[in-house]
């Protein structure tokens, strides 16, 4: 039997650990996650995802706001001598006494082809980027950032209108399957990770809320990749007579006419906003006005009376 401990916290990293308990050779010992956070119109105190199908599963729940720093929580996980530690999506540094517990290696999940998009954002910046595929990796955690040696990895095609939550979705779904035989290799020893290529390293830097804007004098390309790589948050936005407005889903209807106007609505019809970028025409297909729920762009026109040849901002 092998035994591990998980340490994750968000949504996507439920399906894994749901996966790893099927394998009848795998023992979750127990699973760390961040604590409870307030959430909602309400700030009602929610727990993780992760903390929720362990609990509903019978597997032990250790939640701190540090490891590294919780002394009670390290002495715990040193009784259970695991042979791995699992660690995706858990937001948290460990430290080099937390790595030295488990008996074979710590594992990270990460959601890119490592060197590629290192750090915390890679699902979201490998589509704002425009990239036409990705993937993910399973890496020995070491102290410096995602730079542990490559354990498995297996690529993902980007699709020219995938979001950011479809992409996760996606990777949720193949992370057991990557995960399970990294395990199962490294613990019969037949598998020898690989050494990163470090004249490959790119950073996946963190979004903050004022990346949501969007800057219509950027390609239409451009601005739908912006637009599909913040469904989850912060969400693309841009403003119209002094209103906020969500831009939600967008197509690239052309790529090369030059316009003398960016963010100009250039046509409104059943199908959307046609919005000239300054390359490109953009058609804007599902927005969400300030203060109410998303809705059809066509339908948004109707009740905000709006018209060809009024700008986005």
């Amino acid at each position: 039997m092998i035994n591990i401990v998980y340490m994750a916290t968000p949504e996507i990293a439920v399906n894994c650990l749901q996966k790893l308990l099927n394998f009848n050779d795998i023992n979750v010992q127990a699973v760390v996650t961040q604590p409870d956070r307030p959430s909602g119109r309400g700030n009602k105190l929610t727990a993780p995802p992760v903390k929720d199908f362990a609990l509903s599963h019978n597997i032990e729940v250790l939640q701190t706001e540090a490891l590294k720093n919780d002394e009670k929580i390290k002495a715990k996980l040193k009784t259970l001598n695991p042979d791995f530690f699992i660690t995706f999506a858990f937001g948290q540094l460990l430290t080099q006494e937390i790595l030295d517990i488990p008996k074979i290696a710590t594992i990270n999940l990460h959601a890119s082809l490592l060197p590629e998009y290192r750090g915390a954002n890679p699902i979201q910046r490998a589509i704002y980027d425009g990239k036409e595929e990705t993937g993910i990796t399973t890496m020995l955690t070491v102290l410096a950032l995602d730079a542990g040696d490559i354990c498995l990895q297996e690529k993902i095609k980007i699709t020219e209108n995938m979001t950011d939550k479809e992409l996760m979705d996606i990777i949720s779904d193949k992370a057991p399957f990557i995960m399970y035989p990294t395990i199962k290799q490294l613990y019969n020893k037949i598998l020898t990770p690989q050494k990163q290529d470090e004249s490959k390293v790119t950073i996946a830097k963190k979004f903050k809320k004022e990346d949501a804007v969007i800057d219509w004098s950027k390609s239409a390309q451009e601005i739908h990749n912006h637009v599909r790589s913040m469904t989850t948050w912060p969400v693309a936005c841009t403003t119209i007579n002094d209103k906020v407005i969500k831009i939600l889903k967008t197509q690239v209807i052309d790529t090369e006419k030059e316009n003398p106007i960016c963010g100009e609505i250039i046509e409104i019809s059943k199908q959307g906003i046609a919005v000239a970028a300054k390359r490109g025409i953009l058609l804007i297909q599902e927005l969400k006005p300030e203060g109410k729920s998303k809705m059809n762009a066509y339908d948004w026109t109707n009740g905000f009376k709006i018209s060809t040849g009024n700008e986005f901002q």
